[in-house]
């Protein structure tokens, strides 16, 4: 199996191990993430999960040997569905996904960074909307990355097909931050502990609250987030928490 699953202290790394494609997202690897992703969302011991690649970098996105070999529209249309049911499984998940990125994330493999709630990367990091240089536009790609940056250098990306530094990637709001290599695994576990640690309940919550009303106006925003915050105020663990810091103590999730 091209992806693997490692489970630690209620944090699960998934790896893309296919440094052979570049970690490529093909057919085979989307239905596995799927699958996977799917499988974690139901993991009650999973409070969060990263995203990485093996070898030499993230994912350079679809597999161009597999794509040239599809030739009918219908099975282009199936590549792009299932990469879209997969970056909406991340985002629409119960779980805070958090990407771990070295070497470059292009095309797919950038759009799948963007699609994640936190990013991280190497300083020497690069990513990039190439499409453009081989006459496919990154279309689906940039639906993810736009929702993170603005339209100017996005549009910069797609229009040139120029990779960006992780430095400017960080600028533009695209990644979190960026660190030394051998210094990448322990910040980004360090964030995972940190997000784990909360209740799984209000994250899951908090988390569908916060990209649904992205797409709202404003007043239906506020309408929609006070009842969110009306429920989550019902919840054990709100009260728990409550409770906890009024009385100076640390709160004992219930995740209920």
């Amino acid at each position: 199996m091209s992806i693997k699953v490692v489970n630690q202290n209620n944090i699960s790394r998934v790896i893309i191990d296919e440094p052979k494609t570049y970690n490529s997202l093909s057919f085979k690897n989307l239905r596995d993430l799927i699958k996977i992703f799917k499988n974690l969302n139901k993991d009650n011991k999973t409070k969060v999960i990263i995203i990485e690649g093996a070898g030499k970098g993230f994912s350079a996105g679809h597999n161009l040997k597999e794509v040239q070999g599809l030739k009918k529209k219908q099975k282009y249309q199936k590549l792009f569905n299932l990469c879209s049911k997969l970056m909406l499984l991340i985002v629409e998940g119960k779980k805070p996904v958090i990407a771990k990125v070295h070497g470059a994330a292009y095309a797919a493999g950038c759009q799948l960074v963007a699609s994640c709630d936190l990013a991280y990367s190497t300083k020497d990091a690069l990513f990039s909307t190439p499409g453009v240089n081989i006459g496919l536009f990154c279309s689906t790609p940039m639906v993810a990355v736009s929702r993170k940056i603005k339209r100017k250098p996005m549009m910069k990306m797609l229009l040139t097909g120029e990779p960006i530094s992780a430095k400017f990637a960080k600028e533009i709001g695209l990644i979190n931050d960026f660190f030394p290599k051998s210094k990448l695994n322990n910040e980004v576990l360090k964030i995972a502990k940190k997000v784990a640690s909360k209740s799984n309940l209000t994250i899951k919550i908090g988390k569908q609250a916060f990209y649904k009303q992205l797409e709202m106006p404003l007043r239906k925003a506020y309408a929609y987030t006070s009842k969110m915050m009306a429920l989550n105020m019902m919840a054990m663990d709100a009260k728990e928490g409550v409770a906890a810091f009024l009385e100076k103590r640390r709160p004992v999730w219930k995740n209920k």
